[in-house]
C-alpha cells in the first residue's frame, strides 16, 4: 500500500478529541491541525514533541488538509497510526496471493456481512474448500522491547468478533483473527490482557473453538506500509 501524496514532517503539539492532532511543519513552522485516523488510546504514540508524517490533500470537501500517517523514532524505526490501513495492507497481499496460508483462495470479498450485525473484514471462497472468515486488527503498542500488543484500550466490538469467528468456526467454516503491527520494532506479539481482560476472555473461547491466529509484521516508509514477515504470537 502506497500512500497517494508524499508525506511531509512535522513535530508533535497535541492530540485531543481523538480525531484531532495540533501539529507544526518542519517545512515552515506553520502550526496546523491534522486528522488522527485513530480511535485508540496511541500509548507513547502521542507524546508532544514526536516526529510525525503527514499526508496532505486538496480535496475542498475536506476541512482539515493534512492526515496523520506516522510517527517517526530517533532510532530509525516507523510506527503506522492510522488504523484503516492494515485492511489496505492485508487486502493487497491477499489478491496478490503473498500470504502463502490463504494463496489456495481465488476469491476475496472485503465488508461482508455475518454474525448478528457484524461485518467481516474479507471473506475467502475458493470450490472444494471451506470459506474462510478474516478479521484483521491494527497492533501498534508496545509496552516492552520488541514485543507488539493488542488491544491498546478495552474493545467490546474487538471481543464481539471474536465471538462472531467463532461461530463460523461451529457452522463449518474456516475463521482467522489476522494481527498486522503498524510498527517496525517488533518482532512478537502478545495480548495486552491487563487493559481488557474481556478481550483476553473472548479470545481463548474463539481459540478453544477453533479460531485461527497469524501475526505478521510491516514494512514502513514515508513511501507506504507493506506487508512483512510472519511474526511468532507469545502466549
Amino acid at each position: 500500500m502506497r500512500f497517494p501524496s508524499p508525506l511531509i514532517p512535522a513535530r508533535l503539539v497535541r492530540r485531543y478529541k481523538r480525531f484531532l492532532a495540533d501539529v507544526v511543519l518542519e517545512r515552515d513552522g506553520q502550526e496546523v491541525t491534522a486528522h488522527c485516523p485513530n480511535p485508540g488510546a496511541m500509548l507513547g504514540l502521542a507524546e508532544p514533541g514526536m516526529r510525525v508524517w503527514l499526508e496532505p490533500n486538496d480535496d475542498p470537501k475536506k476541512k482539515l488538509k493534512f492526515g496523520w500517517r506516522l510517527v517517526e523514532f530517533d532510532e530509525g524505526h516507523w510506527v503506522g497510526i492510522d488504523t484503516s490501513v492494515p485492511n489496505r495492507v492485508v487486502g493487497d497481499a491477499l489478491r496478490a496471493k503473498s500470504i502463502v496460508e490463504f494463496s489456495s483462495y481465488d476469491q476475496v470479498r472485503a465488508e461482508v456481512p455475518y454474525g448478528e450485525k457484524s461485518r467481516v473484514d474479507f471473506l475467502l471462497t475458493q470450490s472444494g474448500q471451506p470459506d474462510l472468515y478474516l478479521e484483521v486488527k491494527n497492533a501498534h503498542l508496545m509496552r516492552k522491547d520488541k514485543l507488539a500488543e493488542f488491544p491498546d484500550c478495552v474493545t467490546a466490538r474487538g471481543a464481539r468478533h471474536l465471538d462472531d469467528l467463532a461461530e463460523m468456526v461451529r457452522k463449518g467454516h474456516r475463521a482467522v483473527m489476522f494481527y498486522l503491527i503498524q510498527r517496525t520494532d517488533c518482532d512478537q506479539f502478545a495480548l495486552a490482557r491487563d487493559l481488557d481482560p474481556t478481550y483476553g476472555r473472548h479470545f481463548d473461547r474463539a481459540i478453544e473453538a477453533g479460531v485461527e491466529v497469524m501475526c505478521f509484521g510491516t514494512q514502513i516508509d514515508t513511501k507506504g506500509v507493506a506487508l512483512g514477515d510472519r511474526v511468532a504470537f507469545a502466549k
